[in-house]
C-alpha cells in the first residue's frame, strides 16, 4: 500500500503500452498525488505473478516548462536512468490524453527530449542525448545512451545464454557498484540482431532502447561509418531503428525509431 498509514485501499487507473516487447506501467499522474509509491508497490505492480507484470513503471506528470515530465521506475522499484522505449511509450500516451499532436518536447531524468509520433499513435521517432565518448572494455565498447551500456559483439547469439553471461559482466568487480546494461551484438549484414541483460530489471528484455542506440554507436566508431546513417535493429520483441548522424568524434541527431503499441487498461487495487 502507499507509505502513509492514513491511506486506505484505492484503486489505481493504470495503462499498460510495449515498444518491441519492452513492456511498461503508465500513469497519469496530473492531478493525482502518487509520489508517495513506495519502492515496495512499484516492484509489486512490476512483477509478472504478483502484479500487473512490466520491465517498468512511469509517471506522466505535468510540467510548467515543457509538455509534460517522465518519471522512471524499474522493475526492482528503485528509480531508473533513462529508457529508450520507456520514452517511445509515454509519448504515445501523452498523445492518447491528448497532451500532445504530432510532436512533442518533454522532460526526462537525463533532460529534455524531442519526439515525433504518427497520426495513428503507434509510431514514436525519440531524439537521444548526443554522445561524444566512448570507452573499450578489451573487445567490447562503454557508452552512455542515457544509460550506461556494455557492448560486446558475439557469434550464434541466439544461443547465447544472455542471462549468465549478462549478470556476470553486470555484477563484476568493474561494474557492480553502479551496474551496466549488457548488450550482445551479432552483425547479420542488413541489420543487427541484439540480446541485452537490463540492470533494475536484472533479466534479458525484449527490447532496450538505450542499448539498442548504444549498440547501433558502437558498431559505426567500430565501422567507421562517417555521416549521416541508419541502422536496422533485431530484438526479441521486433525491429527498432536507429538514425544519427556522426562526424567521427561526436554523434548527433540520434533517433529511436520504433512501434510504441498500448495493450490494455485497468484498475489494480492499492
Amino acid at each position: 500500500m502507499l507509505n502513509s498509514p492514513e491511506n486506505h485501499v484505492l484503486p489505481l487507473q493504470f495503462f499498460k503500452y510495449q515498444g518491441a516487447g519492452n513492456d511498461f506501467i503508465l500513469l497519469d499522474s496530473r492531478h493525482e498525488n502518487l509520489d508517495q509509491l513506495s519502492e515496495e508497490v512499484i516492484k509489486k505492480l512490476c512483477d509478472r505473478r504478483f502484479g500487473i507484470g512490466a520491465d517498468g513503471l512511469m509517471q506522466l506528470k505535468a510540467h510548467p516548462d515543457y509538455d509534460f515530465e517522465m518519471l522512471y521506475y524499474n522493475a526492482d522499484g528503485r528509480p531508473g536512468s533513462m529508457c529508450g522505449n520507456g520514452g517511445r511509450c509515454i509519448v504515445a500516451f501523452a498523445k492518447h490524453l491528448n497532451i500532445i499532436t504530432q510532436q512533442t518536447e518533454f522532460l526526462a531524468v537525463d533532460g529534455v527530449h524531442f519526439a515525433r509520433i504518427s497520426a495513428d499513435g503507434t509510431q514514436v521517432d525519440l531524439q537521444m542525448i548526443d554522445v561524444d565518448h566512448i570507452e573499450n572494455d578489451e573487445d567490447a565498447f562503454v557508452l552512455n545512451t542515457g544509460s550506461p551500456h556494455y557492448v560486446k559483439q558475439i557469434s550464434n547469439l541466439e544461443h547465447l545464454n544472455v542471462y549468465d553471461q549478462g549478470k556476470a559482466i553486470r555484477y563484476n568487480d568493474t561494474y557492480k557498484t553502479n551496474g551496466i546494461n549488457v548488450n550482445f551484438i551479432e552483425d547479420q549484414g542488413d541489420h543487427l540482431f541484439v540480446r541485452t541483460y537490463e540492470r533494475g530489471v536484472e533479466e534479458e528484455t525484449f527490447a532496450c532502447g538505450t542499448g539498442v542506440t548504444a549498440v547501433a554507436l558502437s558498431m559505426a566508431k567500430y565501422k567507421n561509418q562517417i555521416g549521416t546513417q541508419s541502422t536496422a535493429i533485431k530484438v526479441l520483441g521486433g525491429d527498432l531503428r536507429i538514425n544519427f548522424s556522426y562526424d567521427g568524434e561526436k554523434f548527433r541527431d540520434i533517433f529511436l525509431c520504433g512501434p510504441a503499441i498500448q495493450v490494455f487498461k485497468g484498475e489494480i487495487s492499492l
